[in-house]
């Protein structure tokens, strides 16, 4: 008999102990992670903004995908389809031959309105092992991403699928 209330203690014990760590989790989950989970899913490329050969920002003939994942991994893959004349040349930045694609992870800082892409993978192998750090907003279905460098003066639309 004391072995059953001893094994039905600890049953409880344990039990308290999961529940209590599904309720952090869910609080924790409530801060952070409702910002991140509006990341989750597949976007199309709306539009992108960047300095053409003048210095002057236009927006770029170009298509492409990010895919952002609920357990923090990412993709993004962008095709120009009217490349600049030597794209085909050395990588440029990000993209090589008018091709930009990474993979890695991603986290999200919802109070600096920034997430850090970790880069584990790309095309232009000098971006691999880059933590690359966006501002980023929600503007109705799109998400509209910029580099948090001053130097860089690109801005991207994605849009929901």
């Amino acid at each position: 008999m004391k072995k059953l209330m001893s094994m039905g203690v600890v049953s409880l014990v344990a039990t308290a102990l999961v529940l209590s760590a599904t309720a952090s989790r869910a609080q924790g989950r409530a801060v952070g992670d409702d910002t991140r989970d509006r990341f989750v899913g597949a976007w199309r490329l709306a539009w992108l903004e960047e300095p053409g050969p003048d210095g002057n920002i236009h927006r770029a003939d170009c298509t492409g995908m990010f895919v952002f994942t609920g357990d923090g991994h990412a993709s993004v893959q962008v095709m120009y389809r009217t490349p600049q004349a030597g794209a085909a040349a050395a990588p440029v930045q990000y993209a090589q031959g008018g091709y930009e694609a990474t993979f890695g992870r991603y986290q999200v800082d919802a109070s600096a309105r920034t997430f850090t892409y970790h880069v584990e993978g790309a095309l232009v192998r000098s971006l691999i092992g880059k933590d690359l750090v966006r501002s980023y907003e929600f503007s109705g279905n799109e998400l509209i991403v910029k580099s948090s460098d001053a130097k860089e003066r690109w801005r991207v639309a994605w849009e929901h699928y």
